[in-house]
């Protein structure tokens, strides 16, 4: 099983957690920011948390690309809904890469990263949307309060 999502709240590190395990793996990388419709884009850059019904699409997508076997999508899947959605989707099996954090951390993390489309005043939507993995799904945990480092080999350690 090569499918792997870098799933947590705006914040945590997905795109460079992912990035970086993609290459460590030799698998292809996807961001999953790249994959969002426009209207999703505008609707958070004006402050607006999106709905169910403005991510479908989006995890839609999401799976499409993880069908491609060796392939590793940096995308928040909040929900176990929104997992089903993407391993449904993707037709295959996906482990989902868990990055945990503080509050604190993830709001000082987002505050460094201006002109980025997903505002600071959005963490607590999705931190309130937040569905933590559980056992029955396939995952691994990682809490983001380390080096990216640490992680990329803590989640490769996990998957041997």
């Amino acid at each position: 099983m090569t499918r792997y999502v870098v799933m947590g709240v705006s914040g945590c590190g997905k795109s460079l957690i992912g990035a970086g395990f993609a290459q460590a793996m030799g698998l292809r990388f996807v961001d999953g920011d790249d994959l969002h419709p426009a209207a999703n884009i505008a609707k958070m850059r004006r402050g607006a948390p999106l709905t169910d019904t403005d991510r479908a699409p989006w995890l839609a997508q999401v799976g499409a690309v993880l069908a491609d076997d060796a392939t590793v999508v940096a995308c928040s899947a909040l929900k176990r809904a929104y997992r089903d959605q993407i391993r449904q989707a993707a037709g295959a099996s996906v482990t989902f890469l868990y990055l945990r954090g503080s509050r604190a951390v993830l709001l000082a993390r987002m505050q460094a990263r201006p002109g980025h489309f997903m505002p600071p005043s959005l963490l607590d939507s999705q931190l309130a949307t937040l569905e933590e993995p559980s056992t029955d799904e396939t995952f691994v945990m990682a809490d983001i309060d380390q080096p990216p480092e640490a992680i990329i080999a803590r989640f490769q350690e996990a998957l041997r």
